[in-house]
């Protein structure tokens, strides 16, 4: 007796399986894209916030001169100048993650996290300092060391802070997410040359005149199809 064919198997378990091994790769590249959005806004507005508030006043204060008092005051840049130069350097590197690949992109992200570590240690090392002052109270009664009361610290020190911790997180996501990142590159330009270059080497066809004077008009060798100019 003949047994009867085996009942064909259902495309079923094959799709679902395909649509699992899919789904955590499908996850992993929405965390990527979202963890670049998020690391290039805090790392543009970490660095912005730290060149606005070296800008800023940071301490004021009153100088005590033989002919009576003289406020002072010190701006960031004049507190430290080392927020502001960590910050250009962040945001140089936070630009220069997409220009590299591999190991290259993980040492640049690693330098995007320093500069950011860098920025908060400078800055808050500056809320409390003096010397600024006191250098302005020397200017204004033209010793060498001027004596400064009534000091008060501004939010600003505070700010370049956070700004530097907005790096630091710019830099510590493209350690993690960065090799999903895409990259700069020229491979499209790159192939839209190659052919554009193998459309000018392509011979028109004799039996098209419309073809031959187009490749005149352009310059080209209508018997060959290699571009030159024209005498």
């Amino acid at each position: 007796m003949i047994s009867p064919p085996p009942p064909p198997s259902s495309p079923e378990p094959a799709a679902s399986a395909a649509a699992s091994a899919s789904g955590p790769a499908s996850a992993s590249g929405r965390g990527a894209r979202r963890a670049l959005g998020v690391a290039l806004t805090a790392g543009a507005l970490g660095a912005a916030a730290v060149l606005v508030a070296a800008g800023q006043v940071w301490s004021e204060g009153t100088a005590v001169l033989a002919q009576g008092e003289v406020p002072v005051r010190a701006e960031g840049s004049e507190v430290t100048g080392l927020p502001s130069a960590l910050a250009l350097v962040g945001l140089a590197a936070l630009v220069a993650v997409f220009a590299v690949r591999r190991a290259g992109r993980t040492l640049v992200a690693a330098l995007l996290a320093l500069c950011g570590a860098g920025t908060a240690v400078a800055a808050l090392l500056g809320a409390g300092d003096r010397s600024a002052l006191e250098a302005e109270a020397a200017r204004a009664s033209g010793l060498t060391r001027g004596t400064v009361e009534a000091v008060s610290f501004g939010v600003w020190p505070y700010v370049a802070a956070l700004g530097g911790v907005l790096l630091l997180a710019a830099g510590l996501l493209a350690l993690r997410h960065g090799r999903r990142w895409p990259a700069m590159s020229g491979r499209h330009e790159r192939a839209g040359g190659a052919r554009a270059g193998a459309a000018r080497r392509t011979a028109p066809d004799p039996d098209r005149p419309e073809e031959l004077w187009r490749a005149l008009d352009r310059g080209e060798d209508p018997t060959t199809g290699s571009g030159g100019n024209r005498p």
